[in-house]
């Protein structure tokens, strides 16, 4: 498929475009993800990012580029990677006026586990993310934080190879912040591979690999020391506020 070489990654993208109307939300981007690595897309609102991420989910068409993700070219067959992937949106899609249980339940279903699979996948995610305590209560009397947990558990329910996660800390308090990404490593470490998309500077500097995103395109990419030293910074923020900066005086 054209120039894109599989090697070791898990996703690999080039010059994908995504345009509503004239409007390109995803303007040229390329990238490629390894197998069990952490990567993050960092910038404001509107850079792009949700975009980039529905589109490798399978949920959104691209206008152009070329894709694959976990070995599926989702330009062409967009549906046939949704089994192989976790996907944990912003807004949890969690069902309030069920319990934890049922969530569960259902999600199982919507992956289509056998019985005796989702019992021990059950067992497995309920432990991981100590949920086990509150499996009956309903959602909606849970606290934000944990209802992040819960919504990671239905999108690894069944064990992906990819799990994309779209601003998953928004609206919870730093403690819950710092206890998921604690999941997020231990995910990781187990082998799957996490793509996450994020506002704060924290976060990015906790992925391995990051795409500083601003007006639909990559305008830096690669390890957190790599940016670092390209701009001579001390912080992620110092990178991101200086090509961020650069980006406009372009467009000016």
């Amino acid at each position: 498929m054209g120039n894109i070489r599989l090697n070791n990654d898990i996703v690999t993208v080039e010059n994908l475009v995504k345009r509503f109307g004239t409007f390109a939300a995803v303007d040229g981007i390329s990238l490629s993800v390894q197998r069990g690595q952490i990567y993050g897309f960092l910038g404001a609102n509107g850079a792009g990012k949700t975009t980039t991420i529905r589109i490798l989910c399978g949920l959104l068409k691209a206008t152009s580029g070329q894709a694959i993700v976990a070995g599926i070219d989702i330009i062409k067959d967009p549906e046939a990677v949704k089994p192989r992937i976790g996907y944990m949106s912003q807004k949890f899609s969690l069902y309030e006026d069920l319990t934890v249980r049922e969530n569960l339940e259902f999600y199982g279903g919507v992956y289509r586990l056998g019985n005796s699979v989702f019992k021990q996948q059950f067992s497995d995610v309920t432990k991981r993310l100590s949920i086990s305590d509150i499996i009956d209560s309903l959602v909606i009397d849970l606290p934000a934080g944990w209802k992040q947990r819960l919504a990671l558990a239905c999108s690894i329910l069944h064990q992906p190879e990819i799990l994309f996660l779209d601003e998953p800390t928004s609206g919870v308090d730093p403690l819950a912040r710092r206890a998921f990404w604690r999941l997020i490593y231990d995910l990781a470490s187990d082998g799957t591979s996490v793509i996450v998309t994020t506002h704060y500077m924290d976060e990015a500097e906790a992925c391995e690999r990051i795409a500083i995103m601003h007006a639909g395109k990559i305008i830096a990419e690669g390890t957190i020391d790599e940016l670092k030293s390209a701009e001579n910074a001390d912080s992620v923020q110092q990178v991101f506020i200086s090509r961020v900066k650069s980006a406009m005086q372009q467009v000016s």
